[in-house]
């Protein structure tokens, strides 16, 4: 969940190191640090707590120089936020410094046994653990070839780790040389020309090269200014391919926005086209998803689908849930991705099972995946990063093509996982029951998507005035039926995550089993009501909680005017069919959700104790 940079090549190291973090800061910023080789063979330390305002300011003040470098940016595991246990971390000597995402579980039984040999630990990490080992191995290492010592010092001490890892190391002896390793945790590789990067994320190097090699786990790279070799831990050789990036820094970038969350919300017309752009067919008034990597007749053999995520990606699988039900009369379950690894599910040879995250990185999701493959069922894969571990390892699915998404609260990846979702039920429905003019009309009402959407976010000053009114409230309810009853769930998910009050989400109908006790004066309930089949129902629920004086919002449909002598606030959403309209009823609550949170002085894009991409269990 952190954020890694290396840098090896003829210019100075510290600006690019610094740039990549600010890249990289919304992985992780609970302290941030940096190590640079000097021209004297000497590795300078500096790292501090805090944002990366802290750490730029230590710089400025304590400068360093050197062409080889590496840096972190930190989401805390093992002890608090502090100088002492940010990132980068010496081994006994002071020559070692290494960086390292992940989770070493069996840390404390290395420790002691380092202890006992005389080491004396200055963090509470498990990091430093990792760097005193392999200081030690490097130490008792006869090799002469001090690059080669290095890395086989790092090969034996890896052999020793249970855990998840993503390491950079250096060493002051072997200058102008870094040593990377990745199992659990991301690592990639940027090509440039007299300069090579390592990077938990290629975003944060993008700006320098478009060539990058995503590695895999167990995968041991070394590099100079000038050249590479990747290898496996074990020594056997490793396969590899140069990717070129798909996105620009600019992409990366906020532009005129003042915070990444809004420029992405308002990125969504051009997101959920991008999901379906290419994939419509006309002429079969069907949906194609190639990468699926699956034949017709198999298709129409499915006869149960899970679908399993984290976070938002549940919830956009619980959309997906319905509409595969809706459309394919496909039975379908939602898995908690962290549950179902855990789990023992009966999945028989006719079951198809998915994996959705952003990131493709996402660990429980991963292990997930890999826990149906175990067991040699057909997991595919729903991701947005290209060349992430998902996107390698699982057995086909379907990239969302959004573009970077930096803000750790999730937007324009839920509508266009969601939209990727609803493509995948038109094409299983087309090949049950659906008709040609059914599926005509889904086409229709799919490309229209993207200009209502549009219509929704020209209100973004109406709900930031209904979101001003609530601005003291202590806390706040999302309440939908059927296809929105994820969508409540999503709008709390938003509205906890980044304004930190509590707010929860509830199928409408229960009220009445426990929920209605929450209703106060001070807590205001969000609707979710589009004119739907149980538009009425949703109604008389509205009514229950306006008869406990709790304020409303009802986020409805068009021409429901209704609405506006029984609701305190109403936002209005075009026409849409039932199935599709989460993703314009989600528009509204995350823009109120980032409304709100900005007015009460919350950081938006970097909400506290979260990150971006959940890397460690």
């Amino acid at each position: 969940m952190c954020g890694i940079i290396g840098y090896v090549g003829k210019a100075s190291a510290a600006p690019i190191l610094l740039e990549g973090l600010r890249r990289l800061e919304y992985r992780g910023y609970d302290s941030s640090g940096l190590a640079v080789l000097n021209g004297g063979n000497k590795i300078e330390v500096r790292k501090k707590s805090g944002r990366l305002a802290n750490l730029k300011g230590l710089i400025k003040e304590s400068p360093v120089a050197g062409g080889c470098g590496i840096s972190h940016t930190r989401w805390a595991t093992h002890g608090e936020p502090s100088d002492v246990n940010a990132h980068p971390h010496t081994d006994q000597s002071g020559k070692l410094v290494l960086v390292h995402n992940g989770v070493v579980e069996n840390y404390q039984k290395l420790r002691n046994v380092l202890a006992g040999e005389g080491h004396v630990f200055q963090s509470q990490t498990d990091s430093e653990v990792l760097a005193h080992l392999i200081g030690k191995y490097y130490d008792e290492g006869d090799e002469e070839d001090l690059q080669r010592r290095l890395v086989e010092a790092v090969r034996v001490s890896l052999s020793q780790v249970a855990g998840t890892y993503g390491i950079v190391a250096m060493h002051a002896d072997v200058p102008g040389f870094l040593v990377g390793a990745r199992l659990g945790s991301p690592l990639v590789v940027g090509l440039g020309k007299g300069e090579n990067f390592l990077a938990s994320d290629v975003g944060a190097i993008v700006s320098h090269t478009k060539d990058a090699i995503y590695l895999q786990d167990r995968d041991l790279v070394y590099l100079t200014q000038d050249d590479f070799s990747v290898e496996k831990v074990d020594g056997d050789l490793s396969e590899y391919e140069v990717s070129t990036v798909d996105f620009t820094p600019e992409q990366a970038e906020k532009g005129e926005y003042p915070h990444y969350m809004l420029k992405e919300i308002f990125e969504q017309p051009t997101s959920i086209q991008n999901a379906f752009r290419g994939r419509l067919i006309d002429d079969q008034a069907s949906a194609l998803l190639g990468g699926l990597g699956l034949t017709p007749r198999e298709l129409r053999d499915i006869d149960r689908i899970v679908l399993c995520g984290c976070g938002t990606a549940s919830h956009a699988a619980m959309v997906g849930e319905y509409m595969i039900e809706h459309l394919a009369r496909i039975p379908t379950e939602v898995e908690i991705a962290s549950e179902f690894r855990y789990r023992n599910p009966p999945l028989d040879k006719n079951t198809l099972a998915f994996v959705i995250s952003q990131s493709g990185e996402t660990i429980d999701t991963l292990a997930a995946m890999r826990e149906g493959q175990r067991k040699g069922h057909r997991v595919l894969g729903i991701v947005n990063s290209v060349g992430s571990t998902i996107a390698r390892e699982s057995d086909g699915g379907s990239y969302l093509h959004s573009g970077p998404e930096i803000g750790v609260a999730a937007t324009k990846s839920f509508t266009s996982q969601v939209t990727v979702l609803f493509l995948l039920a038109l094409l299983l429905g087309r090949m049950k029951h659906l008709s040609v003019e059914y599926g005509r009309n889904m086409l229709k009402e799919l490309r229209e998507l993207p200009a209502k959407v549009e219509k929704i976010l020209l209100q973004s000053e109406h709900i930031r005035q209904i979101a001003l009114k609530y601005i003291d409230a202590p806390g706040m309810l999302f309440l939908g039926r059927q296809f929105n009853y994820a969508t409540a769930l999503e709008g709390a998910l938003k509205m906890k995550e980044i304004s930190y009050i509590f707010a929860s989400g509830h199928a409408s109908a229960e009220l009445k089993h426990g929920v209605i006790a929450l209703v106060s004066e001070e807590v205001p309930s969000v609707f979710i009501m589009p004119r739907d089949s149980v538009y009425e129902k949703n109604v008389s629920n509205l009514e229950e909680v306006k008869a406990r004086k709790g304020p409303t919002i009802a986020i409805t449909t068009e021409g429901s005017t209704e609405l506006e002598e029984i609701a305190d606030d109403v936002i209005y959403i075009p026409e849409v069919t039932e199935c599709l309209s989460p993703i314009l009823a989600v528009i509204p609550l995350q823009l109120l959700s980032y409304h709100f949170s900005v007015a009460r002085g919350c950081d938006v894009d970097k909400p506290r104790n979260l990150a971006k991409s959940v890397t460690v269990e």
